[in-house]
């Protein structure tokens, strides 16, 4: 536990890829989809189910489930180390191409503005990221009122957003957040948490019209799961890992500032194996890495095997027994002191990763409190 935290400029850590959830029972404004609602939808019925149970948030003595969930992040930063923050996610809305909500096909909405008032109620803990949907007619004026609020970044999941990042729609969008040297962190590779869209939306190559008109990107999961189709080698080219595309992008000269990768939920079972392995071990990417524990999900038990990671090599049995006793207790230690404790091939992820702090602070203005 203290080797975890030592040599940590703790100031410096945010976890830079942190959910809000909620049921919509407070003045918060987050909407959930009525199949998110209904067990005649049990896919979506039982995703809401995980994550506002990996949340501990409960209805607890007539308090909403809204306030429980951010009473356990803030809990939780307790049994952390003081000085670490976590960047909270809002999610927009999914849009038509004729730049209006599309509501049916919405999973769930946190609004913007939830995200900005949690962070101004707690500074010292939360940091915010603004989500704007690019077909909005207003996208470049709401990036805009977003940057001056002090939000660090945009949060993208194209698949259930509906997002092309590839369509000449997003050139305005992308202008401003050039302009305003935003980074947009968005999805790559299979999504699985959130059901709906067209997945063909992830492949990491629909990136290069951001990178190409100057946008600091951030694929989420580093794209470690799923597979896409290789369109550099035409529209009906191979499908290959969409890790694969994620490293081609990260071997173009011409990307090397632009474009980075988040960790992630890169330590769950269905994602650990080859691509950990080369995170870790590529340390010419280091320097482009930042991490992401994807809470709520480091609570939901099954989706993580600390087994399987010595199975790999990538922890030593020593560490396991503390590992799993915080797992039961702290899903935000528990991650954190995970990806501390890697190693592979006598390597291991450096100090940098963890010290987020620097890259998203280039895109913030004092916060106006709301």
């Amino acid at each position: 536990m203290r080797g975890a935290f030592q040599g940590l400029d703790l100031q410096q850590v945010w976890d830079a890829h942190v959910h809000l959830m909620g049921e919509g029972d407070s003045p918060s404004g987050i909407q959930l989809n009525p199949r998110m609602r209904s067990a005649a939808s049990p896919s979506h019925y039982a995703r809401r189910l995980f994550f506002m149970n990996a949340g501990c948030a409960y209805d607890v003595e007539g308090k909403n489930i809204d306030r429980a969930y951010v009473r356990r992040m803030l809990n939780l930063l307790g049994g952390l180390r003081a000085g670490m923050k976590l960047m909270l996610y809002a999610f927009e809305r999914a849009y038509g191409e004729d730049g209006k909500p599309d509501f049916e096909r919405t999973a769930f909405h946190i609004p913007d503005g939830y995200a900005r008032e949690l962070a101004a109620e707690y500074p010292s803990f939360f940091e915010w990221v603004c989500s704007i949907h690019p077909y909005r007619a207003d996208c470049a004026e709401a990036l805009e009122q977003a940057r001056k609020d002090g939000a660090r970044a945009v949060k993208w999941l194209p698949s259930s957003m509906n997002i092309d990042p590839a369509s000449p729609r997003c050139d305005r969008f992308y202008e401003a957040a050039a302009r305003l040297d935003m980074p947009i962190v968005s999805h790559a590779g299979q999504e699985r948490a959130v059901l709906g869209g067209s997945q063909e939306f992830g492949n990491p190559l629909r990136l290069r019209r951001p990178l190409d008109a100057g946008v600091r990107m951030v694929v989420a999961h580093c794209a470690s799961m799923g597979r896409d189709v290789d369109t550099d080698k035409g529209a009906n080219g191979p499908l290959v890992d969409s890790f694969a595309l994620f490293s081609r992008l990260m071997e173009e000269k011409r990307y090397e500032k632009k474009l980075f990768g988040d960790l992630a939920a890169m330590t769950q079972w269905n994602r650990a194996g080859p691509a950990l392995v080369q995170v870790i071990e590529r340390e010419d990417w280091h320097p482009r890495l930042l991490n992401g524990s994807d809470y709520p999900l480091p609570g939901v038990l099954p989706l993580y095997s600390i087994d399987f990671l010595q199975s790999l090599g990538l922890i030593e049995a020593s560490a396991k027994p503390i590992l799993r006793v915080v797992r039961e207790h702290n899903p935000l230690l528990f991650d954190f002191l995970l990806k501390r404790h890697l190693r592979s091939h006598g390597k291991a992820l450096p100090r940098g990763v963890f010290e987020t702090r620097p890259f998203f602070e280039r895109a913030a203005q004092p916060r106006r409190l709301p």
